[in-house]
């Protein structure tokens, strides 16, 4: 396995909407810096939903985007759903939280599915667009940084599977927001599964 695409973006305008947006994410060639934050230079604009140390590194498969581009029947560039990496051979409907991701400098943790919001169905101009995002189970997958370093496109990466009992991306996808049973709820919160999670099923 090895990162296809790294990106990056700025705050942009988002055609209808009233704010900016770091959404836009355009690939870049040279190496770049990953902290606990996330890649330095790279903006995030909506910090209540979006980036936090729990959500540093927004990642899609490189399965996910060739089934992407053939379900909207369109080529989809590095960076259209706003990811900072792409990864060779990933595919989001096997990532767990837990399972980590190594280059020789960075070390990632996943802790989330990447949940579809209105910043989302208008990029993709398609006001259904959530829902399909949802019925796909290819949602892609947030990290958190355990290893701080630099990072660029080409880089080996070793993928290692979280030891514990999975929970999965299009698990966390279909059942984000709804009551689910404490069995289920056990097993997430037994998983390193981002603050914000945490705290819609702690009720904290």
């Amino acid at each position: 396995m090895k990162i296809l695409a790294v990106c990056t973006g700025s705050a942009e305008a988002l055609a209808g909407k009233s704010y900016k947006t770091g959404i836009f994410k355009h690939p870049v060639e040279a190496a770049v810096m990953v902290d606990r934050e996330g890649l330095i230079g790279d903006a995030i604009c909506n910090r209540k939903h979006h980036g936090g140390t729990d959500q540093a590194v927004y990642v899609m498969g490189s399965v996910d985007l060739d089934w992407w581009s053939k379900e909207l029947e369109r080529d989809l560039p590095p960076g259209t759903f706003g990811e900072n990496l792409v990864l060779e051979g990933a595919d989001s409907r096997t990532i767990s939280v837990g399972d980590r991701f190594e280059t020789e400098t960075v070390a990632l943790e996943v802790t989330s599915a990447r949940i579809p919001c209105a910043t989302l169905t208008a990029r993709m101009g398609d006001p259904d667009f959530a829902r399909r995002f949802v019925r796909a189970g290819r949602p892609g997958f947030y990290c958190r940084v355990l290893m701080d370093g630099v990072i660029q496109v080409g880089d080996a990466v070793s993928y290692h599977a979280y030891s514990g009992d999975p929970v999965t991306m299009p698990e966390l996808l279909r059942t984000y927001g709804k009551n689910i049973p404490d069995e289920d709820r056990s097993r997430y919160l037994t998983a390193p599964i981002n603050d914000r999670l945490r705290a819609k099923l702690t009720g904290a």
